[in-house]
């Protein structure tokens, strides 16, 4: 295993920035020809795209410039780097579309997810949304930031996830595209809220820039999805808990199971931890 410093992730978390922005106008590119877009189905009946294609092929390649050690885990990999990703304590972890029902439905809420695994936890983490000409990152050791691509340096922003109290309206966003929202349980025990839905990993980015408060997700997600989105909010000072029924438990960690599908979780903002915590 390389000892991974921190001088040497800020020094890639420019780069990664650059690899995140490329793979999104690759996508804009098919996004915004005008011609149908063409799409066949997984295993899973999901849908994958030709710029799901696309970003993937621009993501590894310029990660494997980047470093070359480093394995990397993507939504589009092969078979066999799934079947053989335990054996790995670091590497790269990658959805280079999020959020394939938003792309096809044009609604401009899709993002790439680039984010670095170290024994379990993410360490480096980019999100770029290139319709909405948005992006956050986060780096250990440091604060998250919001950019808008491609001039990120001069365009960078400090965020913080706002702390919640009671007297505030809970903001609750929920998926666009999945339909699950807060559980029934739920519902009569949580405080007014108002509800937005949201697609791809921008929930959590919403919550990392003070603008949402809760993100509750019951059904299947899989690591690549939440990974480096996830962090961001996590260094904006809010935090992602798995559940289990009505209680919640510790972060979601990565490449520490036999399975790459996430347990039902939620994303919280500062001080609402311990509104869950009364309930149990």
């Amino acid at each position: 295993m390389t000892l991974i410093s921190d001088q040497l992730l800020k020094e890639w978390q420019s780069l990664l920035i650059d690899i995140a922005c490329q793979a999104g106008d690759a996508i804009l590119a098919i996004y915004r020809n005008g011609h149908s877009i063409s799409v066949s189905h997984k295993e899973d009946h999901s849908p994958v795209t030709e710029a799901d294609k696309a970003a993937h092929q621009i993501i590894v390649n310029r990660l494997a410039q980047l470093s070359p050690a480093l394995p990397v885990l993507s939504e589009e990999s092969s078979p066999l780097d799934i079947d053989n990703r335990l054996q790995w304590q670091q590497f790269w972890l990658v959805d280079p579309l999020d959020g394939t029902r938003d792309f096809l439905r044009r609604n401009d809420e899709f993002t790439v997810n680039i984010a670095l695994i170290d024994a379990g936890k993410v360490v480096l983490s980019v999100v770029v949304a290139p319709a909405l000409n948005d992006g956050y990152t986060a780096c250990r050791g440091e604060s998250a930031w919001r950019f808008h691509p491609p001039h990120y340096r001069a365009t960078r922003t400090d965020i913080t996830a706002r702390p919640w109290r009671n007297a505030n309206t809970l903001r609750v966003v929920e998926s666009r595209s999945h339909g699950r929202g807060i559980p029934e349980p739920w519902q009569a025990r949580l405080p007014p809220y108002q509800r937005v839905a949201m697609g791809s990993s921008l929930k959590f980015c919403a919550i990392a820039r003070g603008d949402a408060d809760l993100y509750v997700r019951s059904g299947p997600t899989s690591e690549w999805d939440t990974a480096a989105a996830q962090f961001v909010l996590e260094q904006a000072g809010g935090a992602v808990r798995s559940l289990q029924g009505m209680r919640v438990e510790g972060a979601l960690s990565y490449n520490q199971r036999d399975t790459l599908i996430n347990p039902s979780f939620v994303a919280l903002a500062p001080g609402l931890e311990a509104l869950f915590e009364s309930w149990q």
